[in-house]
């Protein structure tokens, strides 16, 4: 709810000041006042664009504030907190314009752009009568009146569910679908791929046992002739072999170990060094034996082991660990394979969910189309109660083509009226004048049809072109409204201002130089006094002082 708006140097007003409470606030003065003012500098807080002209002259900038309540089960509440905006339980919005052009905005003292003061103005007013912020015009705004007024929202759900279906389904198709020429190049080269590896038939720590019979088989001769050298020293020497000097050097620990036993140790050490000797030797002589030069085993071995160092490269893994990439190798071509026929399947279960999706949507237009055909006839009713006695409002549904399908169904809504006897039916933004628009507005708030979230509504010219009787309705009708939102209504008739709970008046002050706006409130006395002017014009009597009160009691009543 809208709790008070101050404007400074903005056009013709100075600085003014309201505070505005639930129920009906009507708002008039004389023509030229600057009433509609004030509903233009509500506009710049809901993210109008405004240039120098808006700043009043001599002023260096024009500053709107407009504070609202935004309880915490409130859409604007969630809003201003999913963006960091929201603070306790109100919500502050400033509008600054220079006397240059430049704009700045702050919503709660966090700096803002246009875009968020039109996306959270949507939560919190809606303007009648103005063009530049009538939602009415829009045609989803239109589809959603329609779809709200028929209670379609168990259908337009399951609409939304079945297009959220069918478009993830489709995507995830059209995106396999693509890739379908890739999946096969990428079949064909896994299969290659695998094939060369089964050929290899890499097995676990095959790669060192490789490398070392390679290097034996490399160096067969040196090791011939190197070891020949060895068991001479060793054992096979005629004299001085190692074994013959410590077979010597045993014999000899051994006499003198008699003679004094603290030898013992050593004695046993040499003699084991002479059995290892002869141990040692044989072992060499056994290796020796079985060295022979084998070309086609060395050849074998270094064509694998480079087969493998090949492969390995190729598939960026290291050597002893290739023999892992065949059952990697595949698990790939087995879900390559299996992609051919999840394509197949996807493709029925998108086919399947296109179906859901129009039975869905062809039911909610059959549903429509009885809704439209009700709805035009109660408008058409409100509009001829509300003084456009000729006034004809219908509800054009068009179809959408498969491929413009949406969440909202496949019907396009366009709201039409004929205001005037002969003419044919055409769009409200381009048949309804400011004044016929608001009251085509207040036929569907009265019907229930509007936003209902929404907490304050303003209409502005709803009173266009009337009097009499059907004013007095109009302001009814406003003042039903106001029971459960908050409505403030700018009007010239006293018919409509009677209704209000609140009254405020728009006073244009005149030095004969400068020029300046001034809103206060009125009490009871004042109000009487007001709607007296509306009604007697430039002279007052107490009669009709007498009606414009008996206009106030009447609508208390």
């Amino acid at each position: 709810m809208l709790t008070l708006i101050r404007v400074r140097n903005y056009a013709v007003i100075d600085e003014v000041e309201l505070e505005f409470e639930a129920g009906l606030s009507v708002m008039t003065g004389e023509t030229g006042a600057g009433k509609s003012i004030l509903v233009d500098a509500l506009g710049l807080v809901l993210g109008d664009r405004a240039d120098a002209r808006a700043v009043r002259p001599g002023a260096e900038r024009a500053e709107i504030c407009a504070s609202f309540d935004c309880p915490p089960n409130h859409p604007a509440a969630s809003w201003l907190k999913e963006r960091g905006f929201d603070e306790d339980d109100g919500c502050l919005i400033r509008r600054i314009i220079s006397a240059e052009g430049r704009s700045r905005a702050y919503i709660n003292s966090n700096p803002a752009t246009l875009k968020d003061l039109k996306s959270l103005g949507e939560f919190l007013i809606n303007i009648h009568g103005q063009h530049s912020h009538q939602s009415l015009l829009h045609r989803d705004t239109q589809l959603e009146i329609l779809d709200f007024h028929g209670g379609h929202r168990m259908l337009r759900d399951a609409v939304a569910a079945a297009f959220s279906q069918w478009q993830s389904l489709r995507l995830e198709l059209d995106s396999r679908s693509s890739g379908l020429e890739e999946r096969s190049a990428q079949l064909e080269l896994v299969r290659f791929q695998l094939a060369e590896l089964e050929s290899l038939a890499p097995v676990p720590d095959e790669l060192n046992e490789l490398q070392v019979e390679r290097n034996r088989l490399a160096n067969v001769d040196r090791l011939a002739s190197e070891l020949d050298l060895v068991l001479s020293r060793l054992y096979e020497a005629e004299s001085g072999s190692a074994y013959e000097l410590a077979a010597e050097s045993a014999r000899t620990l051994a006499g003198l170990s008699d003679l004094d036993p603290e030898l013992s140790a050593s004695r046993d050490l040499v003699a084991e060094a002479e059995i290892q000797l002869r141990e040692a030797a044989s072992d060499l002589g056994r290796y020796k034996d079985r060295l022979d030069p084998d070309p086609a085993r060395l050849e074998f071995i270094e064509t694998r082991l480079a087969r493998i160092r090949e492969l390995s490269r190729k598939h960026r893994i290291e050597e002893d660990e290739l023999h892992t990439v065949v059952d990697s190798l595949q698990d790939r071509i087995a879900s390559l394979d299996n992609s051919g026929a999840t394509l197949e399947l996807l493709t029925e279960q998108t086919a399947q969910a296109e179906e859901t999706y129009l039975q869905a949507a062809a039911e909610l237009t059959s549903a429509r189309e009885k809704a439209a055909e009700k709805l035009a006839e109660q408008v058409s009713a409100r509009l001829n109660e509300l003084g456009i006695k000729q006034g004809r409002f219908r509800v054009r549904l068009s179809p959408r083509a498969s491929a413009q399908a949406n969440a909202n169904g496949l019907d396009r809504v366009e709201f039409q009226v004929s205001l005037n006897p002969g003419m044919d039916f055409g769009p409200l933004a381009r048949v309804a004048s400011g004044g016929e628009l608001s009251r085509v507005s207040l036929a569907l708030e009265v019907l229930g049809t509007g936003e209902s979230a929404i907490p304050t509504l303003v209409f502005d010219e709803v009173d266009a072109g009337i009097g009499g009787g059907v004013a007095e309705i109009v302001g009814r009708r406003l003042a039903e409204l106001a029971a459960d939102r908050q409505v403030l209504c700018v009007t010239h008739l006293a018919q409509v201002a009677s209704q209000g709970q609140h009254h405020f008046r728009v006073v244009k002050l005149t030095d004969g130089t400068t020029s300046r706006t001034n809103v206060r409130a009125l009490g009871a006395e004042d109000r009487i006094e007001e709607l007296s002017r509306m009604l007697g014009g430039v002279e007052i009597t107490e009669t009709t002082r007498a009606h414009a009160e008996e206009m106030i009691q009447r609508a208390a009543d």
